[in-house]
């Protein structure tokens, strides 16, 4: 079974949507015969790589809302990632660009530690409150990772994995995502959202009995 998932690090949802396929798979017979895939969404393609604004001021400024609105969202999301074991610090996230970061991504999923890579850098984003389009902070989660030194810096220092970060963005325009965690099972079932743990397990074995019924016909 393959799982494909278009995200963005800079979305608390998708990180708290991670833990609920993970706690899904957890009560999955059959999690051994899922491949899961990431796939890059940049969620706000101009965001600066630097900027004076913290999250509350970005977010309200985005929504036409006051300041007390985006901070009373960040503390319900901050419950919400509670529940799932995850340290939400919105005091501490730096608004910055994630496409640096998706590139990183890539060049892990070639050593196969793409889903660690994800988990570092949503890790570094909401917890620790580091900039991710820093190159020193990339080269520290590269390394944390075992990166090869040489190959994170030749991504850096040139255009590598651009043309895929673009193919899943574009991809994603086809297929009419629309926002992120956005979650495709086999090409066939899709789940918008950090939905709840429930809703991913009758994904799952939907999907699994879809599977052995093909199998069975052919």
């Amino acid at each position: 079974m393959k799982i494909e998932i278009w995200s963005d690090i800079a979305c608390p949802f998708c990180y708290i949507g991670k833990r609920h396929l993970e706690q899904a798979l957890d009560q999955f017979k059959h999690a051994d015969e899922v491949d899961v895939v990431w796939h890059s969404f940049e969620l706000d393609p101009e965001a600066k790589t630097e900027t004076d604004k913290n999250i509350y001021e970005k977010l309200a400024s985005k929504y036409g809302q006051s300041l007390e609105w985006a901070k009373q969202a960040n503390e319900d999301l901050k419950q919400k990632a509670a529940d799932v074991g995850i340290e939400f610090n919105p005091e501490k996230i730096i608004p910055t660009n994630s496409f640096d970061a998706h590139r990183l991504i890539k060049l892990a999923d070639e050593y196969g530690l793409e889903d660690e890579a994800e988990e570092q850098l949503f890790n570094a984003y909401f917890t620790e409150g580091k900039n991710i389009s820093n190159y020193d902070t990339l080269r520290q989660i590269g390394a944390t990772l075992g990166l090869g030194k040489d190959d994170v810096e030749t991504m850096l220092e040139s255009e590598q994995y651009s043309d895929d970060v673009r193919r899943d963005e574009k991809e994603a325009q086809q297929i009419g995502v629309r926002g992120v965690p956005f979650f495709v099972l086999n090409r066939k079932y899709a789940i918008s959202g950090a939905q709840p743990v429930h809703t991913f397990v009758e994904a799952l074995e939907k999907c699994y009995a879809d599977e052995q019924k093909q199998a069975v016909e052919n």
